[in-house]
């Protein structure tokens, strides 16, 4: 019985997860990001740039200030035309101060027509705060169709549950 004891103990130790090893903010890894790549010399007068803001939450209060609830925020980054390729140069996650926290591109991407690409704040990352944002620097041809940025925050605890979304402002 004793070394049955030590036996349950040394599985359950094993399977418990080092927190120092969790990657907290994740694109999603069914894209293959380095094939992705965009390499195009297309000159800047055939395309339309423009950068969207989309405002995001980590974290909501609840009861009142000092109590916030956690959220798992789903970026959706589309491409609307059924033609047409759009690309992405940037998307940069900012906190509720306006802080950068991290970049998740270093090199511009495509999407292709229809196609969605996703960004995942998982919900144990409170570095956005209550007033997270994300801002996308993007191009199309020119008279194309414009990429649509919306957001998905759900949680859900016990037997509460929760979401919302937000779309994307193009900046002027």
């Amino acid at each position: 019985m004793k070394y049955l004891s030590i036996l349950f103990f040394l599985l359950l130790l094993s399977a418990c997860e080092d927190p120092m090893k969790k990657q907290l903010a994740t694109v999603d890894l069914t894209h293959d990001w380095e094939n992705r790549k965009l390499n195009m010399n297309m000159p800047d007068s055939l395309l339309t740039k423009g950068s969207t803001y989309l405002p995001v939450y980590s974290e909501i209060y609840q009861q009142n200030k000092s109590f916030t609830f956690n959220l798992t925020t789903t970026v959706s980054i589309r491409n609307i035309s059924l033609q047409d390729t759009i690309y992405i140069y940037k998307a940069d996650y900012y906190d509720t101060y306006g802080t950068k926290i991290r970049q998740y591109l270093d090199h511009p991407v495509y999407v292709q027509p229809m196609e969605t690409i996703e960004i995942v704040v998982d919900e144990e990352d409170k570095g956005g705060g209550t007033g997270a944002n994300f801002v996308f620097d993007w191009a199309t041809k020119k008279n194309k169709l414009e990429p649509f940025f919306e957001a998905v925050m759900i949680s859900t605890a016990g037997q509460q549950g929760l979401s919302f979304t937000t779309r994307g402002i193009r900046k002027k």
